[in-house]
């Protein structure tokens, strides 16, 4: 049976993706949606004041402690760290800002949207304002990806955003070396040097949307070619689990590094962009849609696990077992928020018959007695904001059209309302079983671009 059922999903696949338009058709949100819609904008206006208050030009908010944190190397970050509140100081700006770039504009807060594109535009880019190595993984993502998001919803009016991704991309051309496919994930941007190290499949596979974009306004193909060969390369590597990959790899020789494969944090982000970029480029090359339902083919009989990219591609690729799939794996994702605030964990774990576990350590006393209770157990109890069960929870609802999810999604409002008010803005906590848990203090600029909008 499960020889069958992979060579039945593979050969299966289209060259190019059938007319499917994943949204359910004659979607309509119930009246009480626009009560969100108004919280949820309250919460992120609220929280955008606080940092432009205590932390306008750094990367993220400290909102207990009234202060800021350059996480991603404070390009909004003043040379001698001076500070000024006034909102017509010609400085640049952090991470926070150009994260929130797309939310302002789909939130309808142009005046906002406008200030920060201005401020955008002066971001020096020409090294890290931090003693920190820079990251081309969350440069991507953050500053590259959503400068060009910007810059694409306003149907291209600011040229200074793409000029400003141009800088960051030709600074990060670096991470490759020579012939090497693979780019290091990190790089001094003073010396434009790389750091000589192993990375991951999720860096070194996760950027191929961004530089591919980049490409198509810019009219140079480079950055495509340098971010797609990254990526066809990690699809060509073996792996005892067809489609999958081994996590480590090492861009000096392309090779893989250790025996762990996963879906999780270091790997999930390539198998997402498989899926994202043969839909966005309609390509006719079978290679990354194949891969990608073959790695979900072999997670199906081997591991499963969970994202959102899973249900959208299910969708997209007309394939109801998969869409099956990723909704009860949503679900179980859900539950784990069955806990007293309502907020779900930084990581859980189950137990299987046989014994087994997914957590890292043997499961505890406690814990057995937690999952005999709730279903799962709690190994990191801490939520720091992260946006990726709410996302799925948002594809569910626009895939499927089932109310439950807007209840779902009503519920988490309802709780971080409640329990991540800070002292200004709100923030993270370090145990959601807790109600009366201690802050994290630490506003990640996530919370503007994935979480609020996806609420």
């Amino acid at each position: 049976m499960r020889l069958w059922l992979t060579l039945f999903l593979v050969t299966a696949i289209p060259t190019v993706f059938p007319a499917v338009t994943v949204q359910k058709p004659g979607l309509k949100l119930p009246p009480s949606a626009r009560t969100n819609r108004d919280t949820v904008e309250k919460i992120f206006i609220q929280s955008y004041n606080a940092y432009k208050t205590f932390a306008w030009g750094h990367d993220d908010l400290t909102p207990e402690s009234q202060s800021f944190y350059d996480g991603r190397n404070g390009w909004g970050e003043p040379d001698k760290l001076a500070w000024a509140n006034t909102m017509d100081a010609q400085w640049v700006l952090g991470a926070s800002i150009v994260d929130a770039l797309t939310t302002l504009h789909i939130m309808g807060q142009m005046e906002l949207f406008h200030e920060a594109v201005n401020f955008s535009s002066q971001i020096d880019f020409s090294d890290s304002h931090t003693p920190d190595t820079v990251s081309v993984f969350e440069t991507t993502i953050r500053f590259l990806g959503g400068l060009l998001s910007a810059y694409e919803l306003s149907d291209e009016k600011y040229p200074a955003l793409l000029q400003k991704a141009k800088e960051i991309g030709d600074k990060m051309a670096y991470a490759w070396v020579a012939n090497n496919s693979i780019p290091f994930g990190f790089l001094n941007f003073t010396t434009n040097e790389p750091i000589k190290d192993t990375s991951n499949i999720a860096e070194a596979g996760t950027l191929v949307l961004e530089w591919g974009t980049l490409s198509k306004y810019t009219k140079n193909d480079t950055y495509r070619q340098l971010a797609e060969g990254s990526f066809r390369h990690i699809s060509t590597l073996a792996s005892p689990f067809p489609g999958m990959v081994f996590q480590g790899i090492d861009p000096a020789d392309g090779q893989s590094v250790g025996g762990y494969i996963s879906w999780g944090g270091g790997c999930d982000s390539y198998y997402e962009y498989l899926i994202k970029y043969a839909r966005l480029t309609n390509t006719d090359d079978p290679l990354f849609v194949n891969t990608w339902e073959t790695a979900i083919d072999s997670s199906i009989h081997s591991l499963i696990s969970i994202d959102f990219q899973t249900l959208t591609g299910g969708k997209l690729l007309n394939n109801q077992t998969i869409i099956n799939y990723a909704l009860d794996l949503i679900d179980g994702c859900w539950n784990t928020r069955h806990i007293r605030t309502g907020i779900g964990p930084e990581g859980f774990a189950y137990i299987a018959s046989d014994g087994n576990y997914t957590g890292f350590d043997p499961p505890t006393e406690a814990d057995l007695a937690f999952y005999d209770e709730h279903g799962f157990y709690v190994w990191s109890s801490d939520y720091i904001l992260r946006p990726e069960v709410l996302e799925s929870n948002f594809y569910a609802w626009r895939i499927t059209g089932n109310t439950k999810y807007l209840d779902r999604a009503t519920s988490a409002i309802a709780s971080f309302r409640k329990y991540l008010p800070a002292t200004v803005g709100f923030t993270g906590i370090e145990d959601v079983n807790d109600p009366a848990s201690a802050k994290i203090d630490d506003m990640e600029s996530f919370w503007f671009a994935e979480v609020l909008k996806y609420l």
